[in-house]
């Protein structure tokens, strides 16, 4: 099966790219979450809009995505968020208020989508996140998160 990638998928490719999957894959979770759509003469026309907004998004170059790492790795982030008196967070933390909060304390504008969080932010204190900047270059952000 032909698709074209919409979203970011690790191992197989980056928004915009032409794939050829094995027909489960694509019908039963690439299209339906999503990440891509079905290869046609049509949506080919898409496929240079959906460059162009990648490459808006996209930090340029290595030197580039180490400098931001460099600004991330000194960075203190404090994110301030409703709780109870246990410390525990009335819902949780989501990728688009880390990047506010990273906004807010003066670093670099992040995509919420590089944000990776690998276990959810349920309560008050210390955590550490990623944030994949460029294919080969990687960051730890420490965010502290306070009731407020």
């Amino acid at each position: 099966m032909k698709l074209i990638l919409t979203n970011e998928v690790s191992g197989l490719g980056a928004p915009g790219d032409v794939v050829e999957v094995k027909d489960g894959y694509g019908r039963n979770y690439l299209i339906p979450r999503g990440y891509a759509m079905r290869w046609t003469r049509g949506a080919e026309k898409q496929i240079e809009s959906i460059k162009k907004a990648r490459d808006a998004r996209e930090i340029r170059d290595m030197g580039t995505a180490k400098e931001v790492a460099g600004q991330l790795g000194a960075l203190r982030v404090r994110l301030t968020t409703r709780a109870g008196d246990s410390g525990r967070l009335f819902g949780s933390v989501t990728t688009g208020d880390i990047a506010d909060a990273v906004k807010a304390a003066g670093g670099p504008a992040l995509d919420r989508r590089r944000i990776e969080i690998v276990n959810p932010i349920k309560s008050v204190g210390s955590h550490k996140i990623s944030v994949k900047l460029h294919p080969e270059v990687s960051a730890s952000v420490d965010v502290e998160v306070v009731a407020g």
